[in-house]
């Protein structure tokens, strides 16, 4: 069956399923008929650049996608959807084994059609070291982002997902797969589109697999951004850590929803998660629910938490005595929330570079 036919054999799903409890699927569909699939999808620009300096060889964009083996089992709405409009934006960033080229790679995904979707493969080759920064900008009403991919064998990578579309709807869906002894920084940056709905799966089929999980997410005004975030334990001795910080201000809501499956038999096993909230304004609205699976007696550990509260006014008191204004304050107190976990999300070059795009993003957003 192709993806276009399973689509329409599935029903709409039910809030009641752990993905669809905050964010309708008919509220992320395209045109709200999710009886619909939408025919003359654009495709946006992908072109892939260095912070500084030229490509290196080694990593190439190529259009098309091939099956990857061992990817985690996605949700079958958004996957036959997003696979039936991409079609034919469909593309492979391939890297080659032992590749290191000791700079950041950005692949840039600019888009300009009302509605537009693309489908990201990522191959990375063993024993490969690799920082990715995948940047997202341009505006239109709605982008369908599917993300595949696996890490190489002993690799180790920074893949980092920046949100600045001007406003609509992003509905992004990853399904990477981590490969034996491989460590992989997996990172979300958002501070743009109106209403988002992440997906974001991971799995550790092979012993060795270390990930961690890195969100710095800003809303303002009336988004609404929800990311869902799912790890699978499937093998023995692998390593997670989840570690989530949103600040919300205006009317804005955010949802974050974690999930650590660790299958029978992944012996050793170590995974928490932590979703911290800072709460700008009166208005503003943030969720959290961590969830724990655990199918195995003998792990390591496996812990879950959530916090959520406003700006300390202790810490705007004590700025303000240096001569702060409170706005300038505030300000600098949500930066320092949300580069917690920017920081280790990559290179020093990397972090001054994401620096820069947050710092503006906040200045934008009045905050």
């Amino acid at each position: 069956m192709d993806s276009s036919s399973e689509y329409l054999s599935l029903e709409e799903p039910h809030r009641a399923v752990h993905l669809w409890r905050y964010t309708p699927w008919k509220r992320v569909h395209p045109t709200g008929d999710t009886s619909d699939i939408p025919e003359g999808v654009g495709s946006p620009r992908l072109s892939l650049k260095c912070i500084e300096g030229d490509v290196p060889e080694g990593v190439r964009i190529i259009h098309g996608t091939t099956p990857i083996e061992g990817l985690p089992e996605s949700d079958a709405t958004t996957s036959s959807f997003m696979r039936a409009i991409t079609q034919e934006s469909s593309w492979t960033v391939e890297v080659d084994p032992g590749f290191s080229p000791g700079k950041t790679v950005i692949l840039e995904i600019e888009v300009d059609s009302p509605i537009s979707a693309a489908h990201v493969c990522l191959k990375i080759g063993r024993h490969a070291n690799f920082e990715l920064v995948t940047l997202v900008k341009g505006d239109c009403e709605w982008l369908g982002l599917l993300r595949t991919g696996s890490t190489g064998e002993g690799s180790n990578t920074s893949d980092i997902v920046v949100n600045v579309l001007d406003g609509g709807t992003l509905l992004r869906v990853d399904a990477i797969h981590i490969e034996r002894d491989s460590q992989v920084k997996a990172g979300t940056i958002s501070s743009g589109s109106e209403t988002t709905k992440s997906d974001l799966r991971y799995r550790m089929g092979e012993p060795g697999g270390n990930l961690n999980v890195l969100g710095s997410i800003l809303s303002s005004e009336d988004m609404s951004l929800d990311h869902h975030i799912e790890i699978h334990h499937d093998a023995p001795e692998t390593f997670s850590r989840l570690d989530w910080h949103s600040a919300c201000g205006g009317n804005s809501k955010t949802v974050g929803t974690g999930m650590l499956r660790v299958a029978k038999g992944s012996r050793g096993a170590d995974a928490a998660q932590l979703f911290q909230n800072l709460l700008i304004s009166e208005t503003a609205q943030a969720d959290s629910i961590p969830e724990l699976e655990v199918s195995e007696n003998e792990v390591v550990g496996c812990g879950h938490g959530t916090a959520s509260g406003p700006v300390d006014e202790d810490q705007l008191f004590y700025l303000g005595t240096r001569g702060l204004s409170t706005e300038q304050a505030k300000s600098m107190l949500i930066a320092a929330f949300l580069n917690s976990t920017l920081t280790e999300m990559g290179s020093h070059e990397m972090h001054d570079w994401l620096v820069g795009i947050l710092s503006d993003d906040l200045d934008a957003l009045g905050i």
